[in-house]
Protein backbone atom coordinates (compact mmCIF):
# COMPACT_ATOMS: atom_id res chain seq x y z
CA UNK A 1 0.00 0.00 0.00
CA UNK A 2 1.48 3.42 -1.10
CA UNK A 3 1.89 5.83 1.39
CA UNK A 4 -0.92 8.56 2.04
CA UNK A 5 0.21 11.79 2.57
CA UNK A 6 -0.75 13.83 5.36
CA UNK A 7 -2.18 16.72 2.97
CA UNK A 8 -5.96 16.92 1.91
CA UNK A 9 -4.47 15.92 -1.31
CA UNK A 10 -1.16 15.61 -2.50
CA UNK A 11 0.59 12.48 -3.18
CA UNK A 12 4.07 14.14 -3.05
CA UNK A 13 5.08 17.43 -2.70
CA UNK A 14 8.14 19.39 -3.22
CA UNK A 15 9.12 22.68 -4.65
CA UNK A 16 9.97 23.77 -8.34
CA UNK A 17 10.42 27.10 -9.47
CA UNK A 18 9.87 30.65 -8.35
CA UNK A 19 7.14 33.00 -8.35
CA UNK A 20 3.68 34.78 -7.02
CA UNK A 21 1.46 32.02 -7.37
CA UNK A 22 1.31 28.20 -5.85
CA UNK A 23 -0.21 25.52 -7.94
CA UNK A 24 -0.11 21.45 -7.89
CA UNK A 25 -0.97 19.33 -10.64
CA UNK A 26 -2.83 16.36 -11.04
CA UNK A 27 -0.63 12.97 -11.14
CA UNK A 28 -1.49 12.65 -14.79
CA UNK A 29 0.53 14.93 -16.12
CA UNK A 30 4.54 14.71 -16.33
CA UNK A 31 6.82 16.61 -13.98
CA UNK A 32 10.50 16.22 -14.58
CA UNK A 33 11.93 13.85 -12.35
CA UNK A 34 8.87 12.31 -10.98
CA UNK A 35 7.06 9.56 -11.66
CA UNK A 36 3.32 9.67 -13.26
CA UNK A 37 1.31 7.23 -11.18
CA UNK A 38 -2.33 8.41 -12.03
CA UNK A 39 -3.27 6.52 -8.86
CA UNK A 40 -2.70 3.40 -9.66
CA UNK A 41 -0.15 0.51 -8.72
CA UNK A 42 0.32 -0.73 -11.95
CA UNK A 43 2.16 2.01 -12.64
CA UNK A 44 3.80 2.48 -8.85
CA UNK A 45 7.19 1.98 -10.76
CA UNK A 46 6.86 3.59 -14.02
CA UNK A 47 9.69 5.61 -15.29
CA UNK A 48 10.62 9.12 -13.81
CA UNK A 49 9.44 11.50 -16.70
CA UNK A 50 12.36 13.18 -18.12
CA UNK A 51 10.58 16.37 -18.52
CA UNK A 52 7.52 18.42 -17.51
CA UNK A 53 4.41 18.69 -19.52
CA UNK A 54 3.45 21.45 -21.49
CA UNK A 55 1.12 22.96 -19.47
CA UNK A 56 4.04 22.61 -16.27
CA UNK A 57 6.46 23.99 -18.21
CA UNK A 58 4.34 26.95 -19.37
CA UNK A 59 3.51 27.69 -15.71
CA UNK A 60 6.95 27.54 -14.24
CA UNK A 61 8.20 29.92 -17.32
CA UNK A 62 5.84 32.21 -16.04
CA UNK A 63 6.52 32.76 -12.39
CA UNK A 64 4.48 29.71 -11.10
CA UNK A 65 5.36 27.62 -7.56
CA UNK A 66 4.75 23.91 -7.88
CA UNK A 67 4.12 22.32 -4.79
CA UNK A 68 3.00 19.17 -5.45
CA UNK A 69 1.20 16.33 -7.29
CA UNK A 70 -2.15 15.48 -6.19
CA UNK A 71 -4.16 12.38 -5.99
CA UNK A 72 -6.77 10.98 -8.39
CA UNK A 73 -9.61 8.90 -8.59
CA UNK A 74 -7.26 5.61 -10.27
CA UNK A 75 -6.57 6.30 -13.72
CA UNK A 76 -8.70 9.06 -14.02
CA UNK A 77 -11.73 6.49 -14.32
CA UNK A 78 -14.52 7.31 -12.07
CA UNK A 79 -15.95 10.23 -10.06
CA UNK A 80 -16.11 9.76 -6.53
CA UNK A 81 -12.16 10.34 -5.77
CA UNK A 82 -12.10 7.67 -3.65
CA UNK A 83 -8.61 6.17 -3.57
CA UNK A 84 -7.88 3.18 -1.26
CA UNK A 85 -3.84 3.35 -2.85
CA UNK A 86 -2.78 6.68 -3.49
CA UNK A 87 -5.43 8.03 -0.73
CA UNK A 88 -8.79 9.31 -0.59
CA UNK A 89 -8.96 13.23 -0.30
CA UNK A 90 -11.00 15.06 2.00
CA UNK A 91 -13.33 17.27 0.61
CA UNK A 92 -12.54 20.53 3.24
CA UNK A 93 -15.32 22.23 2.82
CA UNK A 94 -17.67 19.52 2.84
CA UNK A 95 -16.21 16.55 4.94
CA UNK A 96 -18.87 13.81 4.79
CA UNK A 97 -19.24 13.98 1.33
CA UNK A 98 -17.19 12.96 -1.92
CA UNK A 99 -14.30 14.89 -3.11
CA UNK A 100 -15.45 14.25 -6.96
CA UNK A 101 -13.48 12.68 -9.50
CA UNK A 102 -11.49 12.22 -11.20
CA UNK A 103 -9.14 15.28 -10.28
CA UNK A 104 -10.12 15.21 -6.59
CA UNK A 105 -6.91 15.90 -5.21
CA UNK A 106 -6.29 18.97 -7.42
CA UNK A 107 -9.61 20.45 -6.19
CA UNK A 108 -9.23 19.56 -2.40
CA UNK A 109 -5.78 21.27 -1.67
CA UNK A 110 -7.12 24.36 -4.02
CA UNK A 111 -10.60 24.20 -1.56
CA UNK A 112 -8.16 24.09 1.82
CA UNK A 113 -6.05 26.75 0.87
CA UNK A 114 -2.94 24.62 0.24
CA UNK A 115 -2.46 25.80 -3.27
CA UNK A 116 -3.64 28.91 -5.01
CA UNK A 117 -4.50 26.99 -7.69
CA UNK A 118 -4.19 23.62 -9.57
CA UNK A 119 -4.73 22.04 -12.69
CA UNK A 120 -6.27 19.27 -13.53
CA UNK A 121 -7.95 16.77 -16.35
CA UNK A 122 -11.70 16.81 -17.75
CA UNK A 123 -12.57 14.15 -19.99
CA UNK A 124 -16.26 13.76 -18.66
CA UNK A 125 -16.60 16.70 -16.17
CA UNK A 126 -13.45 16.15 -14.26
CA UNK A 127 -12.53 18.87 -13.47
CA UNK A 128 -16.11 20.67 -12.94
CA UNK A 129 -17.41 18.09 -10.61
CA UNK A 130 -14.72 18.32 -7.96
CA UNK A 131 -14.81 21.77 -8.36
CA UNK A 132 -18.55 21.55 -7.23
CA UNK A 133 -18.25 18.97 -4.70
CA UNK A 134 -15.76 20.59 -3.46
CA UNK A 135 -17.56 24.61 -3.63
CA UNK A 136 -14.22 26.26 -5.73
CA UNK A 137 -14.07 27.28 -9.42
CA UNK A 138 -13.35 24.86 -12.02
CA UNK A 139 -12.22 25.75 -16.18
CA UNK A 140 -12.79 22.96 -18.77
CA UNK A 141 -11.34 24.69 -21.38
CA UNK A 142 -12.20 23.88 -25.09
CA UNK A 143 -10.65 20.95 -26.20
CA UNK A 144 -7.58 21.46 -27.92
CA UNK A 145 -6.99 25.01 -25.97
CA UNK A 146 -4.60 23.76 -23.56
CA UNK A 147 -1.72 21.66 -24.75
CA UNK A 148 -2.09 17.90 -23.76
CA UNK A 149 1.72 17.16 -24.25
CA UNK A 150 2.85 15.13 -21.35
CA UNK A 151 -0.77 14.19 -20.21
CA UNK A 152 -2.16 10.83 -19.90
CA UNK A 153 -3.47 9.26 -21.60
CA UNK A 154 -1.30 10.36 -24.95
CA UNK A 155 -4.51 10.40 -27.10
CA UNK A 156 -8.61 11.18 -26.01
CA UNK A 157 -10.95 13.01 -28.18
CA UNK A 158 -12.80 14.20 -25.10
CA UNK A 159 -9.84 15.07 -22.25
CA UNK A 160 -9.33 18.71 -21.09
CA UNK A 161 -6.23 20.08 -19.15
CA UNK A 162 -8.02 22.73 -17.07
CA UNK A 163 -7.82 24.73 -13.88
CA UNK A 164 -9.09 24.89 -10.14
CA UNK A 165 -9.11 28.62 -8.22
CA UNK A 166 -10.89 30.04 -5.24
CA UNK A 167 -11.36 32.95 -6.71
CA UNK A 168 -12.37 34.54 -10.90
CA UNK A 169 -9.45 37.03 -9.95
CA UNK A 170 -6.41 33.81 -9.69
CA UNK A 171 -8.36 32.38 -12.72
CA UNK A 172 -7.95 35.03 -14.67
CA UNK A 173 -3.90 35.49 -14.11
CA UNK A 174 -3.39 31.25 -14.72
CA UNK A 175 -5.59 31.72 -17.83
CA UNK A 176 -3.55 34.78 -19.24
CA UNK A 177 -0.19 32.48 -18.23
CA UNK A 178 -1.57 30.00 -20.52
CA UNK A 179 -2.04 32.09 -22.90
CA UNK A 180 -6.25 32.11 -22.97
CA UNK A 181 -7.02 35.74 -24.13
CA UNK A 182 -9.29 37.25 -21.41
CA UNK A 183 -10.75 40.94 -22.22
CA UNK A 184 -11.17 43.79 -19.97
CA UNK A 185 -13.53 42.69 -16.70
CA UNK A 186 -17.21 43.03 -18.02
CA UNK A 187 -19.69 45.84 -16.73
CA UNK A 188 -22.25 43.91 -17.97
CA UNK A 189 -23.24 40.43 -17.96
CA UNK A 190 -23.98 39.37 -21.76
CA UNK A 191 -27.58 37.34 -21.98
CA UNK A 192 -27.73 33.63 -21.00
CA UNK A 193 -30.13 31.00 -22.03
CA UNK A 194 -30.99 28.60 -18.99
CA UNK A 195 -31.47 24.99 -19.60
CA UNK A 196 -33.51 23.37 -16.40
CA UNK A 197 -31.74 19.69 -16.21
CA UNK A 198 -31.36 19.08 -12.11
CA UNK A 199 -33.99 18.54 -9.46
CA UNK A 200 -36.33 21.36 -8.95
CA UNK A 201 -34.44 22.56 -5.62
CA UNK A 202 -30.96 22.89 -7.39
CA UNK A 203 -32.49 24.22 -10.43
CA UNK A 204 -34.69 26.80 -8.13
CA UNK A 205 -31.67 27.65 -6.21
CA UNK A 206 -29.55 28.73 -9.17
CA UNK A 207 -32.22 31.06 -10.97
CA UNK A 208 -32.36 32.63 -7.48
CA UNK A 209 -28.62 33.13 -7.55
CA UNK A 210 -28.77 34.94 -10.89
CA UNK A 211 -32.21 37.01 -9.95
CA UNK A 212 -30.67 38.30 -6.88
CA UNK A 213 -27.92 39.72 -9.74
CA UNK A 214 -30.84 41.06 -11.55
CA UNK A 215 -30.07 38.24 -14.16
CA UNK A 216 -33.36 37.13 -15.86
CA UNK A 217 -32.00 33.76 -18.45
CA UNK A 218 -34.28 32.61 -21.10
CA UNK A 219 -35.43 29.65 -20.83
CA UNK A 220 -34.24 26.90 -23.23
CA UNK A 221 -33.74 23.14 -23.41
CA UNK A 222 -31.37 21.08 -25.30
CA UNK A 223 -32.63 18.10 -27.41
CA UNK A 224 -30.09 15.86 -27.41
CA UNK A 225 -28.41 15.98 -23.39
CA UNK A 226 -28.96 12.83 -22.29
CA UNK A 227 -27.79 11.17 -25.95
CA UNK A 228 -24.89 12.75 -25.20
CA UNK A 229 -23.93 12.20 -22.26
CA UNK A 230 -24.63 8.07 -23.71
CA UNK A 231 -22.53 8.89 -26.25
CA UNK A 232 -19.35 10.70 -24.43
CA UNK A 233 -19.74 7.34 -22.20
CA UNK A 234 -19.42 5.03 -25.07
CA UNK A 235 -16.47 6.96 -26.61
CA UNK A 236 -14.71 7.58 -23.17
CA UNK A 237 -14.90 3.98 -22.77
CA UNK A 238 -13.41 2.63 -26.02
CA UNK A 239 -10.80 5.28 -25.87
CA UNK A 240 -9.39 4.47 -22.49
CA UNK A 241 -10.23 0.43 -23.89
CA UNK A 242 -7.44 1.37 -26.07
CA UNK A 243 -5.42 3.59 -23.69
CA UNK A 244 -5.30 1.46 -20.41
CA UNK A 245 -6.04 -2.13 -21.18
CA UNK A 246 -2.31 -3.09 -21.40
CA UNK A 247 -1.93 -2.01 -17.12
CA UNK A 248 -4.66 -4.87 -16.73
CA UNK A 249 -1.74 -7.53 -17.39
CA UNK A 250 -0.18 -6.29 -14.26
CA UNK A 251 -3.40 -7.78 -12.00
CA UNK A 252 -2.49 -4.51 -9.79
CA UNK A 253 -5.68 -2.56 -10.96
CA UNK A 254 -8.44 -1.92 -8.49
CA UNK A 255 -11.58 -4.56 -9.36
CA UNK A 256 -13.69 -1.57 -10.11
CA UNK A 257 -11.84 0.40 -12.62
CA UNK A 258 -10.62 -2.89 -14.04
CA UNK A 259 -14.38 -3.99 -15.10
CA UNK A 260 -14.94 -0.23 -16.88
CA UNK A 261 -11.98 -0.71 -18.79
CA UNK A 262 -12.95 -3.88 -19.96
CA UNK A 263 -16.05 -3.07 -20.81
CA UNK A 264 -14.74 -0.89 -23.42
CA UNK A 265 -13.75 -3.76 -25.27
CA UNK A 266 -17.08 -4.44 -26.03
CA UNK A 267 -18.15 -1.22 -27.58
CA UNK A 268 -19.32 -1.84 -31.19
CA UNK A 269 -18.49 0.02 -34.27
CA UNK A 270 -21.70 1.14 -34.61
CA UNK A 271 -22.07 2.51 -31.04
CA UNK A 272 -18.99 4.50 -31.97
CA UNK A 273 -20.37 5.67 -35.28
CA UNK A 274 -23.81 6.27 -33.59
CA UNK A 275 -21.59 8.42 -30.96
CA UNK A 276 -20.35 10.53 -33.78
CA UNK A 277 -23.54 11.51 -35.26
CA UNK A 278 -24.84 12.47 -31.55
CA UNK A 279 -21.86 14.15 -31.06
CA UNK A 280 -22.05 16.45 -34.54
CA UNK A 281 -25.85 17.08 -33.91
CA UNK A 282 -25.44 18.16 -29.92
CA UNK A 283 -22.48 20.06 -31.13
CA UNK A 284 -24.23 22.07 -33.89
CA UNK A 285 -27.63 22.47 -31.46
CA UNK A 286 -24.81 24.16 -29.08
CA UNK A 287 -23.19 26.69 -31.14
CA UNK A 288 -26.51 27.77 -32.67
CA UNK A 289 -28.35 28.27 -28.89
CA UNK A 290 -24.86 30.44 -28.37
CA UNK A 291 -25.62 32.38 -31.68
CA UNK A 292 -28.34 33.48 -29.74
CA UNK A 293 -26.92 34.82 -26.35
CA UNK A 294 -23.10 34.72 -25.29
CA UNK A 295 -23.84 32.43 -22.37
CA UNK A 296 -25.78 28.73 -21.85
CA UNK A 297 -26.18 28.20 -18.09
CA UNK A 298 -27.34 25.44 -16.20
CA UNK A 299 -26.74 23.29 -13.14
CA UNK A 300 -23.16 21.63 -12.90
CA UNK A 301 -24.31 18.52 -11.40
CA UNK A 302 -27.65 17.09 -11.59
CA UNK A 303 -28.21 16.37 -7.83
CA UNK A 304 -26.57 17.09 -4.84
CA UNK A 305 -23.09 15.40 -4.11
CA UNK A 306 -23.02 12.01 -2.44
CA UNK A 307 -21.32 11.52 1.08
CA UNK A 308 -18.73 8.91 1.39
CA UNK A 309 -21.20 6.03 2.13
CA UNK A 310 -23.56 7.26 -0.52
CA UNK A 311 -21.13 6.46 -2.96
CA UNK A 312 -19.62 3.23 -2.15
CA UNK A 313 -20.75 1.80 -5.50
CA UNK A 314 -19.14 3.71 -8.63
CA UNK A 315 -22.12 3.00 -10.80
CA UNK A 316 -24.60 4.00 -8.57
CA UNK A 317 -23.21 7.99 -9.05
CA UNK A 318 -22.27 7.77 -12.65
CA UNK A 319 -25.35 10.08 -13.42
CA UNK A 320 -23.74 12.79 -11.57
CA UNK A 321 -21.75 13.07 -14.90
CA UNK A 322 -25.11 13.59 -17.04
CA UNK A 323 -24.95 17.72 -17.15
CA UNK A 324 -20.50 17.86 -17.81
CA UNK A 325 -20.20 15.18 -20.06
CA UNK A 326 -22.00 16.68 -23.13
CA UNK A 327 -19.99 19.22 -23.38
CA UNK A 328 -16.44 17.26 -23.36
CA UNK A 329 -18.16 15.73 -26.40
CA UNK A 330 -19.21 19.15 -28.09
CA UNK A 331 -15.88 20.51 -27.09
CA UNK A 332 -17.18 23.67 -26.00
CA UNK A 333 -15.41 25.73 -23.00
CA UNK A 334 -17.58 25.17 -19.89
CA UNK A 335 -17.07 26.70 -16.27
CA UNK A 336 -18.58 25.89 -13.05
CA UNK A 337 -19.17 28.10 -9.84
CA UNK A 338 -20.59 28.09 -6.48
CA UNK A 339 -23.61 29.35 -5.88
CA UNK A 340 -25.31 28.57 -2.54
CA UNK A 341 -25.94 25.40 -0.39
CA UNK A 342 -28.59 22.88 0.44
CA UNK A 343 -29.31 21.10 3.04
CA UNK A 344 -25.59 21.55 3.59
CA UNK A 345 -24.64 20.33 0.56
CA UNK A 346 -22.82 22.29 -2.05
CA UNK A 347 -24.67 23.65 -5.48
CA UNK A 348 -22.73 24.73 -8.26
CA UNK A 349 -23.66 27.03 -11.62
CA UNK A 350 -22.23 25.72 -15.10
CA UNK A 351 -22.23 28.33 -17.69
CA UNK A 352 -21.02 27.38 -21.70
CA UNK A 353 -19.54 29.77 -24.16
CA UNK A 354 -19.04 29.36 -27.69
CA UNK A 355 -15.47 27.68 -28.85
CA UNK A 356 -12.37 30.58 -29.15
CA UNK A 357 -14.41 32.53 -26.00
CA UNK A 358 -12.69 30.90 -23.18
CA UNK A 359 -11.59 34.21 -21.64
CA UNK A 360 -15.58 35.17 -21.82
CA UNK A 361 -16.05 32.38 -19.18
CA UNK A 362 -13.02 34.09 -16.94
CA UNK A 363 -14.67 37.15 -16.82
CA UNK A 364 -18.33 36.16 -16.58
CA UNK A 365 -16.44 34.15 -13.40
CA UNK A 366 -15.30 37.39 -11.87
CA UNK A 367 -19.26 39.58 -12.55
CA UNK A 368 -21.19 36.68 -11.04
CA UNK A 369 -18.27 36.23 -7.69
CA UNK A 370 -18.08 40.22 -7.51
CA UNK A 371 -21.63 40.98 -6.84
CA UNK A 372 -22.86 40.94 -3.38
CA UNK A 373 -26.55 39.08 -2.84
CA UNK A 374 -28.93 41.54 -2.23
Amino acid sequence: MKPVSVSKGFTEQFVLGEGDLHFAVKDTLDVAGYRTQAGCPALENAPVAEQHASVVATLLNKHCVLTGKTTLHELAFGVTGINPWSGTPLNPRYPALIPGGSSSGSAAVVASGEADFSIGTDTGGSVRMPAACCGIIGLKPGYGVLSRKGVMPADSSLDCVGVFSRDAQVLRQVTTRLSVTVDAPLATLPTMSFISAATPEIDSLILSFLAERDISPQPTNLPTLDDAHRAGLAIISHENWLALSPLLASGKVSTDVATRIRAGADVSTQALQDAERIRARFTAQVDALLTQTPLLALATLPELPPTLDEARDPLSVVNLTRLVRPFNLSGHPALTLPVGEIDGRPVSLQLIAAKGHDGLLVQAAEWLTQRRRH
